[in-house]
């Protein structure tokens, strides 16, 4: 199964312990790296965290973050100590007889005093649980969508690779035509310049240019690479690697084939080659 290593993924979940976002980016990169973004109160589930996210994505860099509201659950969550403000008041309304021009108490001042205010404490354990819950189901979305891409990076690498072969196979069959073209060529020009040449040492000079210009070698090489790549794309496991191993390999024989070349076509097909080799390349960047 071929993943890119670029998707998004957002999944919210609200409950008694609150309001819950996770959000998900992942980019590519050589090796997985983890960026957790984490609330205060759950920093001890950031090993948890790493863990799941580890085994289920084998390379690329995930930024991960979780926002957390605990004032939404359905409990209510703030509470007035009545007792504190009563005597809060008492205490006002004193100093207030005490001052010639007294304010009103103002409500908003009130509630800003220490003691007034009472917040329920966080249950960190069944939020940890629910988080813990949520961010499965966060990784489900986002390995979904690197799947959905790989389809996409699939297609393109394997329409590349029909096209290299259909060159690489047209190639195959003008090689004769190309080598007696070449061995007609040089020896007709060595008779031009020294007709008294030895016929059998002009041949045999001819058979060495031929044999060093012969690129049925590369030919063979490139076929075996390509029939090789098609052959990683099906597996199931990370292919990032492998497959940026093989363009190397690729380009090397397109390479090879170019500056041996003594032929138009033969200097062509290189190159076009070596333009689909890059076009894959720029592609597997994103393959996990």
């Amino acid at each position: 199964m071929v993943r890119s290593m670029t998707a998004f993924a957002r999944l919210e979940s609200s409950g008694p312990t609150g309001h819950l976002i996770w959000e998900l980016r992942s980019v590519n990169h050589r090796h997985v790296e983890i960026a957790l973004r984490l609330p205060d109160e759950l920093r001890s589930m950031e090993s948890e965290v790493r863990n799941r996210i580890a085994t289920r994505i084998s390379r690329g860099k995930v930024d991960c973050t979780l926002r957390v509201d605990c004032t939404s659950g359905t409990e209510a969550q703030i509470r007035i100590n009545e007792g504190v403000a009563r005597q809060l008041i008492v205490a006002l309304e004193s100093v207030s007889r005490l001052l010639p021009h007294p304010s009103p108490i103002n409500p908003l001042d009130l509630l800003r005093w220490p003691g007034i205010l009472e917040t329920r404490a966080v249950d960190v354990d069944a939020l940890s649980v629910t988080a813990l819950s949520t961010l499965d189901r966060a990784l489900d979305q986002l390995v979904e969508t690197r799947e959905r891409e790989g389809e996409k990076l699939l297609a393109m690498v394997l329409q590349r690779c029909m096209t290299m072969t259909t060159l690489t196979l047209a190639m195959r069959a003008r090689v004769p035509e190309i080598i007696a073209g070449i061995r007609t060529r040089h020896a007709q020009r060595v008779q031009e310049i020294a007709g008294t040449l030895d016929p059998a040492r002009v041949e045999q000079e001819c058979a060495l240019l031929i044999q060093r210009l012969d690129v049925a070698e590369e030919l063979d090489r490139l076929e075996t690479h390509l029939s090789e790549v098609q052959r990683v794309m099906a597996q199931r496991e990370p292919i990032g690697r492998r497959l940026d191993f093989l363009m190397q390999e690729l380009n090397r024989e397109a390479n090879t084939l170019g500056s041996k070349s003594a032929h138009v076509d033969t200097t062509g097909a290189s190159v076009e080659l070596k333009v689909l080799i890059e076009q894959i390349r720029e592609q597997i960047q994103n393959i996990e």
